[in-house]
This record gives C-alpha cells, structure tokens and sequence, in this order.
C-alpha cells in the first residue's frame, strides 16, 4: 500500500483517483490542482464512498503536501481542444511543467513520475531533465492505451476476447504510433493465419483500417464529450498496478531510449518490463524493415519538438 499524488484534478486525474480507490492498491491518495475548489468538490466526492473500499485516505493536497509520494501521477495541463493534435499542446503544457515538477523532485526524491498530459513523450523526457531522476523513475503513459484500443477493435473484429490479442502499438502516443503488424498474434497464431482458418476476411486494407481507427478513436471521444478519461485512468491505473505490485508485467510505456533500432536520447513507447522500481528493463522485440523506419521517423519527429523547446 502506499501514497499516490495525482497532479491535475481535471478528468483524467479525478476519473484516476476514483479507478485507484476502486482498485485498493493506495493507502493515500492526494490530489492537487490549481483549482482548489474544483479539487476539494472531487475529494469530498470520492471520500464519501471510500468507507465501501479498501481503507484509503483522500486529502486535498499543496505541492508540500506530496511530500514522500511513492508515485506521482501529471495531469496538469491543457486539455486537448477537438481540432487539435497531441503536439499542438507542447509550449503551453511545457512551461506549466516547469513551474512544478522540480518541487515534486525535492519533496519525493525517491518517487517515481509518472507523465500523463500531452504530448506525453515530449512532456517525460522534459520532465526526466527538470526532475534530475534516472531514466527508470521518469515514466510515460505512453501507448499503453493505444495498444489495449487495438486489441480491443481486433478482438471485436474477430469476435473473440481481447486479451488474446498479442501485439503492440509503438513510438509516439500520437499521430506517428504504428501498430507491429509483422508480429502480432491472436491466440499465438500469426493474425493472417487466424483469419484464415476462421474464414474471416483480413489483408492489409483491414490493417490500415484498424490502425486508423486506433489512432483516431480519441479524437472521436473529444469530438463527442470533449474528453477522454475513463479509458486513461484504466491505463493509468494499470501501470500503477504493476508497479506497487512489482508484477514484472510488460507494458507499453514511454521511457528513455538508448540505440533501440538507432534510437537514443528520446522517449518513446516500446514493450517495457514494470516493476517496483520503476522501469525494470526494456524489451527489444523483432520490428519489420517498414516498422524500423516508422519508430525512426516517430523519433526524429518527437526530437524537432524537443529541440524546438531547447532552443527557446
């Protein structure tokens, strides 16, 4: 059991607070947000069902009050608008970082960060060089959402249980993800095998369809509710699971890399092992020649931004 802040009580944070309490894996659950009224109304909320959950205390908490925070989960941030991409957020989402994360880094100095806001791949790696943590306690959300989104569409599509579903989706969480198509496996059968001795239907036409519709599909959540957040505090969640709970699960999540398919000096989202210290190891897994050059490309794009605010 532990303590959890969560910076940023917008959607995604408050929705998180709620999965986390839900869930029984925090002890404490400290919220924070420039909002203090808008912060204490979701406290208050969820404090008067916490008595129905595994014990867990949520206070309404200063940056000062994060102090000694096992995890800290960022939030904090423009939201994303309909019409706007991940990137369109970095300078204002930037320097709202810079006014907080060196703080969070004295008051927990052993914690682990986890990065949420967008562009979430940009935001950790800022935050990894802010916070002066090592690699393995700087960490991004990532495209743990977008690869449980892809299993989800395949297993409706093929009409079985998602979590049968073995592939990944990698590099930005954004426009230049991909989906390991020359890997992925539906109940360990290679999906074009699947799809024939099933008699469904599946060439690349399908796989071009599927990969949009993953990457788009959020952009169709903002369009009608103006946000997504019950999906991403399930993410979220997830990690914090995995890592409280040392499971040594793999996970998609955004880390530092170091000459992965030439790839260093970036955060990127790869198959990464999770436990209690944070980012355990990272997976290096067979890419196709097409996909080598994708998580190239998604990682030269990642670094013009990263450049872009350097240079500032």
């Amino acid at each position: 059991m532990s303590k959890i802040s969560i910076i940023g009580a917008g959607a995604i944070g408050a929705t998180t607070a709620f999965a986390l309490l839900q869930r029984g894996i925090a002890r404490e659950i400290v919220i924070n947000d420039i909002n203090q009224e808008k912060a204490l109304g979701e406290v208050m909320d969820l404090m008067h069902g916490s008595s129905l959950c595994r014990p867990c205390n949520v206070t309404l908490g200063t940056l000062e009050d994060t102090k000694n925070s096992d995890i800290i989960i960022i939030t904090a941030g423009s939201p994303q608008k309909p019409g706007e991409t991940r990137l369109d957020l970095v300078d204002k989402n930037y320097a709202i970082f810079k006014s907080f994360i060196p703080r969070l880094a004295e008051l927990s100095p052993n914690s682990i960060l986890l990065v949420v806001s967008n562009p979430v791949d940009i935001l950790a790696y800022m935050t990894y060089k802010l916070s002066g943590f090592p690699k393995e306690r700087v960490i991004g959300s990532g495209t743990v959402l977008d690869t449980a989104r892809l299993r989800s569409l395949l297993g409706k599509y093929f009409g079985i249980d998602g979590r049968n579903v073995e592939g990944y989706v990698l590099g930005e969480h954004g426009d230049s993800e991909f989906v390991t198509w020359s890997s992925l496996m539906v109940g360990s059968i290679p999906v074009k095998s699947f799809s024939e001795q099933n008699s469904i239907t599946w060439d690349e036409g399908n796989e071009t369809v599927i990969a949009e519709d993953v990457k788009n599909c959020a952009y169709e959540v903002i369009k009608r509710k103006g946000a997504t957040a019950f999906s991403v505090a399930i993410a979220l969640t997830r990690i914090v699971e995995a890592i409280i709970r040392d499971e040594k699960s793999i996970l998609t999540v955004s880390t530092l890399l170091n000459d992965y398919y030439g790839v260093s000096d970036a955060y990127l989202s790869v198959p990464t092992i999770l436990g209690k210290n944070g980012i355990e190891k990272v997976l290096n897994i067979q890419l196709s020649k097409e996909e080598q050059e994708k998580f190239v490309s998604s990682a030269n794009l990642m670094k013009q931004y990263i450049d872009r605010i350097n240079d500032k």
